[in-house]
């Protein structure tokens, strides 16, 4: 096999390498690397006013977390009670214990690891069957949600926006996708540069689509990058030709014309009606005026004659 022609076979190998990688699903945020010193610490503490009550936790990095619970207890305060903790509705092995009432009020605490996506979630601290304290811990969400899609022309450039609040940390980096089927397909500006533009900066990203065509259409995804999780939103975008808008006032031309038509035949038949309803008369009129200089002439005659 000569140099040419083994450079060819490699091309090819190459190439059907390249077709097989898959970037249509995002996967999972890959887990984070192993910390080399020891994790920092966090504690959220609740105090209970009622008989439920649920705590939103943003978590951006690994964490020892610290989670508390404190509840004052009904009527019949008991010298103990029984208390537990779940998450996601299940119950976490080996925390199930007596919780003793001190100061008039029980406390339940405990250290939970969060060093993957895997440990985020709901974890709930339970007062026996009476109370509840429900703790949400998840990446920040993103700070603007839009209802309406964004509407662009065929041959224009769409710019789709997504950005988090100021107040909410900074996340690691933006990737955006665009829904295609029941996947979602990643957008890689580099391969179709184009078609696509993809501007970055740390509480916002934006995503610019050349060219639009009607098949551009359809829901895109930004996805913000946290070293513990991925959070994301989506934003419709719509694609039509400039004839579009026009369609409502060409609509409202042609009822226009259709109605004046609709007029104009109106009274050219009520004219053409009174024509002929004047000239019927007219006639009726002639045949009674012939009819009486005839009487007249008949008279004239008569009398005469009578002389």
């Amino acid at each position: 096999m000569t140099a040419s022609w083994k450079q060819l076979f490699f091309q090819i190998l190459l190439l059907v390498f390249c077709r097989h990688i898959n970037t249509k699903t995002p996967g999972p945020t890959p887990p984070p690397l192993a910390p080399s010193g020891p994790l920092p610490t966090d504690v959220r503490s609740v105090v209970l006013k009622g008989e439920s009550q649920t705590e939103k936790v943003e978590v951006v990095n690994q964490v020892n977390l610290t989670l508390e619970c404190t509840w004052a207890g009904n009527r019949d305060k008991q010298p103990n009670i029984t208390g537990l903790w779940r998450k996601d509705g299940d119950e976490i092995e080996n925390s199930l214990l007596t919780v003793q009432l001190e100061n008039e009020q029980y406390n339940l605490k405990r250290v939970f690891n969060i060093v993957s996506e895997e440990n985020l979630g709901n974890y709930s601290c339970l007062f026996g069957n009476e109370a509840r304290i429900d703790f949400v811990l998840a990446a920040p969400h993103m700070g603007e949600v839009r209802d309406k899609p964004i509407v662009g022309y065929v041959g224009d450039t769409a710019v789709i926006l997504c950005k988090m609040e100021e107040s909410k940390p900074k996340p690691s980096t933006w990737n955006w996708y665009r829904m295609n089927g029941t996947d979602k397909e990643q957008i890689l500006p580099a391969a179709e540069p184009h078609r696509y533009e993809i501007k970055n900066q740390a509480e916002k990203t934006k995503l610019l689509v050349h060219n639009l065509t009607e098949a551009d259409s359809g829901l895109y995804y930004c996805a913000a990058v946290y070293p513990i999780s991925t959070t994301m939103g989506h934003v419709e975008l719509k694609v039509i030709t400039f004839f579009e808008p026009l369609k409502p006032f060409i609509a409202i031309v042609v009822e226009v014309i259709i109605l004046v038509a609709a007029i104009l035949l109106y009274e050219r038949s009520r004219s053409k009606k009174n024509y002929a309803a004047g000239n019927e008369t007219n006639d009726q009129s002639n045949t009674l005026t012939q009819g009486e200089n005839n009487g007249l002439e008949g008279s004239s005659s008569m009398r005469q004659r009578k002389v």
